[in-house]
């Protein structure tokens, strides 16, 4: 069973613990599967995350972010080809939504500019889980975790959000918006019924 999946959300919104707990769920089940992951973890990917620990220039820290999606795509290429349930943490649609609000006073439509730039090479996933949930609820986890990166604050990531409602409303299709206020078992659930009936 060939499918592309990502799992897409602000930060503290629980896409990271769903998408660990599918990937268990559907292995258990016999699929075979694999959940991976963006930045990756590549020198790569490594350069995307000492951009964001950094607050690197925006238009740098985007082109690095493409450079290791680049790389990312041609593997998942070879993933789907075997057959595999590919389950990605975070894709293109987490660039689309964050680096458009650090974009927005650089680049007219961020948004536009960075699909732009993703055209000749992205891999369109089959389906889209975006978790979406209040973004104080969503700080909370943040600042249970310990340090806070420069934009997680409460005005960025309600834009970031923002951006992620305006992309799913684009998709209608691709998108299945998850109330991760719910419960983690009913949310596992519901992503569980959406893969295996595609």
């Amino acid at each position: 069973m060939k499918r592309f999946v990502t799992f897409e959300g602000i930060d503290g919104s629980g896409k990271s613990t769903i998408s660990k707990r599918v990937y268990k769920k559907l292995g258990e089940m016999g699929y075979d599967v694999v959940l991976t992951f963006e930045p990756t973890d590549t020198s790569l990917g490594r350069i995307v995350k000492k951009c964001i620990e950094e607050n690197s220039e925006p238009i740098m820290t985007t082109f690095a972010f493409i450079a290791d999606r680049m790389q990312h795509v041609k593997e998942l290429k070879r993933w789907l080809e075997r057959g595999k349930i590919v389950l990605c943490d975070r894709y293109a649609d987490s660039t689309y939504a964050y680096q458009a609000v650090q974009l927005e006073n650089i680049i007219e439509n961020p948004i536009r500019w960075l699909k732009d730039l993703h055209d000749e090479f992205i891999l369109k996933p089959d389906l889209t889980f975006l978790c979406v949930l209040d973004v104080d609820k969503a700080l909370d986890r943040i600042k249970n975790r310990g340090k806070l990166f420069s934009f997680e604050r409460k005005d960025f990531l309600k834009k970031v959000q923002r951006n992620y409602l305006y992309l799913a409303s684009l998709e209608k299709e691709r998108f299945v918006l998850l109330d991760t206020s719910k419960s983690i078992d009913e949310t596992v659930k519901e992503c569980l019924d959406k893969i295996l009936k595609r």
